[in-house]
């Protein structure tokens, strides 16, 4: 009997209660540990999350699944760290979309339907193509709008979103989404630029269908999975909210050439992508209040994985200090690839606060399933349920933290208390190979500069240890080194 097949035989009966919370899970893409005010960002402006943060649960220490977008999202969607997900890494297959899911994968909006709620996805998924076992509505979603593949999702002006299973055609020109400024064009003029945005920004249209499942099913509970592309690649942005920040800082036009199309202000475009989505949140608040939920709704917001290294695309990690000044960016197993900002809003049930708790993306299937009051949490998750935490109760400590990734050379993680180890170019390594391995004090040195391996031998070992306890061979994303 396979896993998947296993952890979905353990679903128990739906359970019906009437005082059900809603769930909205918000999750940004590539977007850092500084990005937002209330994690330090000074340049950008987010309002509303600042004052969700403010008023709720602000989480210093939130991992994201992996260093990339679609095994990100499979540790979130399965409640299983990447030494046993099933998606590893990124990997996109023809004609459109990613590596699947298995059927009846035992994901977190199946369990959440098993217990009588409506659940919906607005924004991109990633975890297989249309009509694949891996589509969002073969795995658990009554209504999904947005990007099934992330390839398609590098453009913000696409020429379709999907509608369930339908494409729903855009009034948009088609362009190529890594274009550049062709021979001629004058890369100074803001007019040449015109020709990379459309009359339909996919941000906008997800919102407002987002907005219309709360009403839809504001009678009953609802899960609410926003994934937005916001703030990915590629820099877009509708003039009225550029506005706010064209010309406020010396801001260099993209020409093309380094992936993703041309921008004129790339700087500003970035922080106003950044603060829309902030408004569109915002909207969502205001709508929720309106309609009398909000006091009945958790609202989880956090980020896929780390901002991009250089200024790929036109990005400017450095300039907004996205990184948070953690070592590392999207891609890596350093701190600033995949520790993420995370805060959970619940006015009257969960407390203004701070934690510095390790928490990880696999923790939220359960930790969602216990504050909604489930009896179907699956067993052998490598989740680990943090709702007291969050309820103001006292829990132990995670025992440890596990990660591991094929991209970007090959890389694994492991941490445990404030000791951190990371391996890294592992790909290349043969099987009979032994990796090296770096050892960190994250709590004299958070920035990940010194080694200590030398200095700690036996701290070392253990965590290694752990790193081959925590490691099975899945053959669609082997690691020879690791796979013994």
């Amino acid at each position: 009997m396979t896993r998947t097949l296993l952890l979905a035989l353990l679903v128990a009966a739906p359970l019906f209660a009437a005082d059900k919370p809603n769930v909205v899970f918000i999750m940004a893409d590539d977007l850092g540990y500084g990005d937002l005010g209330c994690f330090g960002q000074t340049k950008i402006k987010t309002p509303t999350l600042d004052k969700l943060a403010k008023e709720g649960v602000r989480l210093t220490r939130h991992y994201a699944g992996n260093a990339v977008c679609a095994p990100s999202r499979c540790v979130l969607m399965t409640g299983m760290h990447p030494g046993h997900a099933q998606v590893r890494d990124n990997r996109e297959l023809k004609p459109e979309g990613q590596f699947p899911l298995k059927k009846d994968t035992a994901t977190i909006a199946r369990l959440l339907k098993a217990n009588g709620y409506a659940t919906g996805g607005f924004g991109k998924w990633g975890l297989g193509g249309p009509g694949s076992d891996g589509d969002p509505q073969h795995q658990g979603f009554d209504r999904f709008f947005g990007y099934n593949c992330q390839r398609v999702a590098h453009n913000f002006y696409p020429t379709y979103l999907w509608d369930d299973t339908t494409r729903r055609p855009l009034k948009n020109k088609p362009f190529p989404a890594h274009d550049k400024l062709k021979p001629g064009e004058d890369p100074t003029k803001e007019a040449t630029y015109a020709r990379f945005r459309g009359d339909e920004y996919a941000p906008d249209l997800i919102t407002e269908e987002a907005l219309k499942f709360v009403t839809d099913h504001k009678a009953k509970p609802f899960f609410l999975y926003w994934p937005t592309t916001v703030p990915h690649l590629a820099l877009q942005v509708p003039p009225d909210s550029l506005k706010e920040y064209a010309g406020k800082w010396d801001d260099p036009p993209y020409p093309g050439g380094k992936g993703y199309t041309p921008t004129f202000n790339p700087r500003a475009t970035y922080a106003a992508m950044v603060t829309r989505m902030d408004r569109d949140i915002g909207r969502l608040v205001a709508h929720l209040t309106k309609l009398g939920l909000e006091k009945n709704t958790v609202i989880v917001f956090t980020s896929d994985n780390g901002p991009l290294y250089g200024n790929l695309g036109g990005t400017d990690c450095e300039f907004f200090n996205s990184h948070g000044g953690l070592r590392g960016r999207k891609g890596s197993l350093y701190e600033g690839g995949f520790r993420e900002p995370g805060i959970v809003w619940w006015p009257g049930k969960i407390a203004p606060g701070v934690s510095d708790r390790v928490t990880g993306f696999e923790d939220w299937m359960p930790t969602i399933l216990e504050l909604t009051g489930g009896a179907n949490t699956p067993k052998g998750l490598d989740g680990i349920s943090f709702a007291p935490t969050l309820l103001g109760q006292k829990q132990e400590l995670r025992a440890f933290l596990y990660r591991e990734f094929p991209g970007y050379g090959g890389q694994q993680m492991v941490m445990v208390g404030k000791w951190k180890a990371v391996r890294q170019k592992l790909k290349p390594l043969a099987k009979n190979a032994t990796p090296k391995t770096e050892l960190y004090d994250l709590s004299a040195d958070p920035t990940e500069a010194t080694d200590v391996a030398a200095k700690h031998p036996a701290e070392l070992a253990k965590l290694e240890k752990l790193m081959a306890e925590q490691h099975t061979p899945n053959p669609e994303f082997p690691i020879k080194v690791l796979d013994r």
